[in-house]
């Protein structure tokens, strides 16, 4: 059955379909939820999913339950190990505890990579780049 579907980006995914799955989107969120559908333009639906986010060896979870991701705002896409899931050496703490944490972590992010933007561009000759969320 699987050799009468083309192999495209969106036939690559038939196999991902009800499988745990990790989505990084091109803000820089992880999504983490099983993969119920999905269409020709690789849009996604995710059920049960959370939204992770990480400090140090620290993360927290935020639910979110059904998602619908437009295709083209996803970088990376992957199955995760349900055997290997539980052996990660993270602690889970609250979200609300770890959130400014990590919307620090964003903004000095954002410093950093503005700054690399104004050398390239004053220094070496680059052009600016596109507007926010055109990282990818």
């Amino acid at each position: 059955m699987d050799s009468l579907i083309p192999f495209t980006t969106s036939g690559a995914l038939v196999d991902c379909v009800d499988r745990k799955m990790l989505v990084v989107l091109r803000d820089g969120r992880k999504l983490h939820g099983v993969l119920r559908s999905y269409d020709q333009f690789a849009n996604l639906v995710l059920e049960d999913t959370v939204e992770r986010i990480y400090h140090g060896n620290a993360f927290a979870e935020h639910w979110h339950g059904l998602f619908l991701i437009r295709g083209e705002n996803v970088v990376l896409l992957g199955e995760i190990d349900l055997d290997q899931e539980d052996d990660i050496p993270l602690r889970q703490v609250d979200y609300n505890m770890l959130d400014p944490y990590h919307k620090r972590d964003i903004a000095d992010k954002k410093v950093r990579e503005d700054c690399k933007a104004r050398v390239l561009y004053e220094q070496k000759g680059f052009c600016k780049e596109g507007g926010e969320g055109d990282g990818y």
